[in-house]
């Protein structure tokens, strides 16, 4: 007499759980909301002039001796969006001799550049001379200011004071001043090297944007 008892509570426990399982359809509130924002990144880019009067460090220079020098315009420009940390330059003997490698009585090398509207004059032809910020009456001298101190032509990573070429769109009219020390001795003679110049531009410091 129990067993159909037993049948019809089993049948209203199925029942039941449809009924809490059809609780779940039911719809919930939503909402969403949204932005977008440009993200760019910034450009590092120093170039030299132009071969040609922005640029004579492809001019070489022959019979050289103690007490002879030359000077060389190269015009370096912050082409890119940032400022810089720095501008630095190396300079290595692709082709080497005692001219480069003797620090003391080997090539020695200045940097300078010109802060006057002008920039620098230069002579009608070679031998190059530079003048600076001058009118052809020359009575409109500007600021020559010394970049890289009197030292021995190659050299890593030298820094360049005074740059302007830190700031985006700055400029460094520079001439380079080589010579030969007049204490240059007889094993000086009949030599020869190559050296190559290159600028380094470092980023600026990593700030929040």
């Amino acid at each position: 007499m129990r067993t159909p008892t037993k049948v019809l509570l089993s049948v209203a426990a199925v029942g039941a759980a449809a009924s809490v399982a059809a609780l779940g359809t039911f719809a919930t509130f939503t909402d969403t909301t949204s932005a977008s924002a440009t993200i760019a990144s910034g450009t590092v880019d120093i170039n030299l002039g132009a071969v040609g009067a922005n640029n004579r460090l492809t001019v070489g220079a022959t019979g050289l001796v103690p007490g002879d020098s030359l000077q060389r315009r190269a015009k370096v420009t912050n082409a890119g969006s940032e400022n810089l940390a720095s501008v630095t330059l190396t300079t290595a003997a692709t082709t080497s001799s005692l001219l480069d490698t003797d620090a003391t009585d080997g090539l020695q090398m200045k940097i300078e550049k010109c802060g006057g509207t002008l920039g620098w004059t230069e002579s009608a032809s070679a031998p190059y001379t530079y003048t600076c910020d001058s009118t052809l009456a020359g009575d409109n001298l500007g600021t020559r200011t010394t970049m890289l101190a009197r030292r021995a032509i190659v050299g890593s990573a030298l820094a360049l004071t005074s740059s302007s070429s830190t700031t985006a769109g700055g400029v460094d009219d520079m001439v380079i001043t080589v010579d030969l020390p007049s204490t240059a001795g007889n094993t000086f003679q009949g030599l020869s090297s190559v050296v190559s110049y290159t600028f380094n531009a470092t980023q600026r410091a990593a700030v929040s944007k």
